[in-house]
């Protein structure tokens, strides 16, 4: 019987298609963090991956189509890992949560060293600043706008609880001292900081709803 072209073209495809050899994956994963680590973003190239993970392109390219596609992918399967905290039914405790899952994302050594790096090359790459607000910001101040509407509900928090500046906030002074003074924190010094936070989005009020913000100078 002929070949029927279309048909067996297309088994052909399907029968080429393997699954992906996951140590390899997993390779390739760390020495695109490593190299990212070690010569910025700016430098960061495939082949410089390809070097360190003692593979080839074409195995980098079957899995992510190019250099930002895989910064994209592999900087989000990090950052959003483990974002989707348990509800301990408190806004405390849930602060405290969010506060231990972060520090825990950031202190890693690797870490302290990548997300000043990208921060950098996202304030001149217009894509990849796009990229990361997309894939990275967005679910995680999501999930923390989501504990802090639950909040109000709860009647924890005021209702014109200013969430967009609250969740600034969240994480601003934790960034601060451990990604950029490179300060440990603690069990303890995440209790502190947990009440400071809780104090400061309890304060946070819309514009024009704080008492005394329309009186008279």
């Amino acid at each position: 019987m002929p070949n029927r072209p279309g048909v067996d073209s297309h088994k052909s495809r399907q029968t080429s298609r393997q699954p992906f050899d996951e140590r390899l994956t997993a390779n390739i994963r760390a020495a695109f963090f490593e190299e990212l680590a070690e010569v910025g973003y700016g430098r960061l190239s495939v082949e410089s991956i390809v070097r360190r993970a003692s593979t080839s392109k074409a195995a980098v390219y079957r899995r992510w189509p190019s250099k930002d596609a895989m910064a994209l992918a592999l900087i989000a399967e990090v950052a959003v890992h483990g974002v989707n905290l348990p509800e301990t039914g408190a806004l405390r405790g849930n602060l405290r949560q969010f506060l231990s899952s972060t520090v825990d994302a950031v202190r890693h050594p690797l870490a302290r060293r990548i997300i000043p790096a990208i921060m950098a090359e996202s304030q001149h790459n217009p894509e990849l600043a796009a990229l990361l607000r997309g894939a990275v910001e967005g679910p995680r101040r999501g999930v923390a706008a989501e504990m802090l509407r639950r909040a109000i509900e709860r009647g924890e928090l005021p209702a014109d609880c200013d969430v967009d500046q609250s969740l600034d906030f969240m994480i601003g002074p934790l960034y601060w001292r451990v990604v950029v003074r490179g300060v440990d924190l603690d069990p303890a010094g995440i209790e502190r900081l947990t009440d400071g936070l809780l104090a400061a989005v309890t304060a946070m009020r819309m514009p024009g709803n704080n008492p005394g913000s329309e009186r008279d100078i």
